[in-house]
């Protein structure tokens, strides 16, 4: 087990690697420049341009760029002459080309300020974002799921398909504005963009939309997964023996459909963490996924490669946990 946890784990790195070469020529090939104007809109002059350029290395060859962004080639030199290298491989996300004098790393994971807690951070309240959509997800939908297979062929199974069909269907962003429709313009219960996101009332439509097409996916998944495991041979055994029936899908049954459940919860997770960006400008909300949409409107190339390695890491993470996942719920898988 050690063995295999240490070669996944090595082989993250060529994979963050491939996914910054390509998001990198991506950019490259995209029309436009993070200086063709300042960030109040205005056009700025060629010789600001050109010294913005070379302030950040954007006047090196496209090979030069990427080393130095990777970290594998000099950025600068000290004043004793020796190379200085800033980059990914040292755990610098590079400096943004819109916010001035600040990182990417410090944008992501620091707080707005001093003293602040770091869940306040931009990473911090996506990864808070996408933790209660996830809770929304499990909680609906692997019991809806459970509850069909139970009421199999009956006006339970059909009422939860039905919604599980639906919701299935409905792109988020459409979700989003019905509900500001119904719960913010029509019945004023809750908030469409906050100003302040430290009350729990900001955070109820961000997450149910988030959440919301987890749970029909889990729903309908759980249900076909248990409806396969009640037909085996195992499950009629134990209730021969008398067991009863909560013991029956508890212990034996729910267990064992869980294994293609757990396939989907790993990159769901990540996927709420790192998948929020309609949802988020939607509801102006403070985090990650509304900073890479604006990050791709500036072409701040820092900010889009910063959060899509560490999007792409925690996509990996979460894949490897799903492996191990699986030797907990199934002790014949074995990984050498």
């Amino acid at each position: 087990m050690l063995g295999y946890l240490i070669r996944r784990l090595l082989w993250i790195v060529p994979v963050l690697l491939s996914i910054t070469l390509i998001t990198f020529v991506m950019m490259k090939v995209t029309p436009g420049g993070p200086f063709d104007v300042s960030s109040s809109g205005r056009e700025l002059s060629k010789e600001v341009q050109e010294m913005l350029m070379r302030r950040y290395h954007l006047d090196e060859p496209d090979w030069t760029q990427f080393l130095i962004y990777v970290g594998a080639w000099p950025s600068e030199i000290d004043k004793s002459g020796a190379p200085v290298f800033k980059g990914v491989l040292q755990g610098d996300l590079g400096p943004s080309y819109q916010y001035k004098g600040r990182g990417v790393t410090d944008i992501i994971f620091a707080p707005p300020s001093p003293g602040r807690p770091w869940w306040e951070s931009r990473f911090g309240r996506t990864a808070t974002l996408g933790l209660l959509g996830f809770i929304v997800g499990v909680a609906i939908g692997m019991p809806l799921g459970v509850i069909a297979a139970v009421r199999h062929n009956t006006w339970v199974d059909y009422v939860s398909l039905f919604i599980s069909t639906v919701f299935v269907s409905t792109p988020g962003f459409v979700l989003a504005v019905f509900l500001m429709i119904v719960f913010s313009l029509w019945l004023k219960w809750l908030p469409v963009a906050a100003r302040t996101w430290n009350t729990w009332q900001p955070w109820i439509l961000p997450s149910f939309c988030l959440g919301i097409g987890l749970a029909a996916f889990l729903a309908r998944l759980t249900r076909a997964t248990m409806l396969e495991v009640l037909r085996q041979d195992y499950i009629r055994t134990a209730r021969s023996k008398g067991l009863g029936a909560r013991v029956v899908m508890l212990r034996h049954a729910l267990r064992n459909s869980m294994i293609p459940v757990a396939t989907v919860l790993g990159p769901a997770l990540a996927g709420l963490i790192t998948g929020s960006f309609f949802i988020e400008t939607m509801f102006s909300f403070p985090g990650m996924g509304r900073m890479f949409v604006q990050a791709i409107g500036q072409r701040d190339y820092s900010v889009i490669l910063g959060t899509t390695v560490l999007y792409a890491g925690l996509i990996a993470v979460a894949n490897l946990t799903v492996d191990l996942i699986y030797a907990w719920l199934d002790p014949r898988i074995s990984y050498k």
